[in-house]
């Protein structure tokens, strides 16, 4: 196997950073890390993490995103971000501890009980309108920023999503949800009077 290239990406948030590995990531879904303890449950989310200066860790389907504190510079935490990249790929390490490797995660809080965004049954058409515009129009469009964002409710004309990865922090995740989500929503689905990040 020859030497391994992990290629770097800005991202729209100067804290956070995309690192392309060159091959599958998550083969479904995406895993969010905003603490080491969420971290505990990925070998390598933790190794990031341990690094010191690692705030959050995302894994996408093809990217890594690394986010680092206010204060820290990338050029003294890229090469470590790096080598812990390629020494995690080059063994083939699992993603996950134990029997979680297909990397599909629920979050604790997605329970729509305590959330509070029960689905109305009568807005079931809109509900799909909205989820499949989400992941058609929306999520492709973040994947790139290195970020996805999650579908979480509709409630009496409010869509409510949730941003993570290099979206969550950014300072133009607000505009990009109001601006572009909101036009987007509105303009196929009538019913949508506003969006709301949770």
């Amino acid at each position: 196997m020859g030497a391994m290239l992990i290629e770097t990406e800005r991202t729209p948030n100067p804290a956070t950073l995309k690192f392309l590995p060159g091959r599958q990531v998550m083969a479904a879904g995406t895993r969010d890390f905003a603490t080491p303890e969420e971290a505990e449950a990925s070998p390598l989310a933790e190794a990031l993490f341990a690094l010191g200066d690692v705030t959050g860790v995302f894994f996408g389907g093809n990217f890594i995103s690394v986010t680092i504190a206010p204060g820290a510079e990338w050029s003294d935490v890229k090469p470590d971000v790096l080598a812990t990249l390629l020494d995690h790929f080059t063994a083939d390490m699992p993603l996950f501890r134990g029997g979680t490797a297909t990397g599909i995660h629920i979050p604790a809080d997605d329970g729509d009980q305590d959330s509070g965004f029960a689905d109305d049954p009568e807005d079931a058409e809109i509900v799909a309108q909205i989820r499949e515009l989400i992941d058609t129009r929306v999520r492709p469009a973040v994947a790139n920023d290195g970020g996805d964002i999650i579908y979480r409710g509709f409630d009496k004309g409010k869509v409510y999503l949730r941003m993570q990865g290099a979206c969550s922090g950014c300072p133009s995740s607000t505009a990009t949800l109001k601006n572009g989500i909101e036009a987007l929503l509105k303009h196929y689905v009538p019913e949508v009077t506003e969006v709301l990040s949770v």
